[in-house]
């Protein structure tokens, strides 16, 4: 049986570690070997370094996403997206401890506030495991001459990516996580570089639930360079940190979606 002290990644209060970027199912360094520190915000003290992502890092990642996309993942029934995503949500619940923790330690929420988050985050896991068996088209009356069938269907656009900002990245995660893997998409997520480390503890839960390895790939960066070429869509949660300052946007003819911040949230897209 898995213990909570068996993530490889978890931290305790006293410890800090070199961590990297997780890429293809391989944690993996900057192409350029630049590092950045996560800091304890309530104390100073450096918990982590992690690798400092550049434009050739992003590319990889993307790259990797759309082989993942093209090959097992695009391969998944609804069905088995739903057992994965409700894996997912077992595995957090086992390990929440740990989650809520890095949580607190890397971006200075209360820990009586990050451990009160449980039940949000895994019921938004479970919520978008139900979606992955609730997406379906529409058979419409067709109004020309001759025996014609008119109907539409909801196909995954590909690789998704994602950029959230420091104030609660556990939750941020999944909200733009859940509903792409829900629907056949891959993701490239971008953490704030002021609140990396518990996004690799997701991605090491994800590896562990089963999903197919490469399916999420996650860097950090301090620009928001997920702009290049490959990403079908781009979604982002806006906030003050120095990576989310400027525009999103994916290539042309892409989704695109902003979130601008987590109260008063307004949303622009265009298809």
């Amino acid at each position: 049986m898995t213990t909570t002290t068996e993530i490889e990644y978890a931290l305790t209060p006293s410890e800090s570690r070199v961590r990297k970027m997780y890429i293809g199912g391989a944690w993996v360094d900057a192409v350029s070997g630049e590092t950045i520190d996560s800091v304890n915000p309530a104390t100073g003290e450096v918990l982590a370094s992690v690798p400092r992502g550049r434009a050739e890092d992003v590319d990889r990642a993307v790259i990797a996403a759309r082989r993942a996309f093209e090959g097992p993942w695009s391969r998944f029934k609804p069905v088995q997206r739903q057992q994965l995503l409700l894996d997912l949500a077992d595995l957090f619940d086992k390990h929440w401890d740990e989650l809520s923790l890095t949580d607190t330690l890397d971006m200075g929420k209360p820990l009586a506030r990050t451990r009160a988050d449980k039940a949000r985050v895994t019921g938004m896991l479970r919520y978008y495991a139900g979606m992955a068996m609730n997406l379906d088209g529409r058979t419409i009356k067709n109004s020309q001459p001759g025996d014609l069938l008119s109907y539409t269907s909801r196909e995954p656009v590909g690789v998704v990516g994602a950029i959230i900002p420091w104030n609660a990245p556990i939750a941020a995660s999944i909200w733009k996580i859940g509903p792409a893997l829900a629907t056949g998409c891959t993701v490239v997520l971008k953490p704030s570089e002021e609140a990396p480390l518990s996004p690799l503890l997701i991605a090491e839960l994800m590896d562990r639930a089963g999903f197919p390895r490469a399916l999420s790939m996650l860097l950090r960066a301090t620009e928001s360079r997920l702009v290049r070429p490959l990403p079908s869509t781009s979604a982002s949660t806006r906030s003050r940190s120095p990576g989310q300052r400027k525009p999103v946007r994916a290539s042309s003819g892409r989704r695109r979606a902003t979130s601008r911040g987590y109260r008063s949230n307004s949303a622009v897209s265009r298809l």
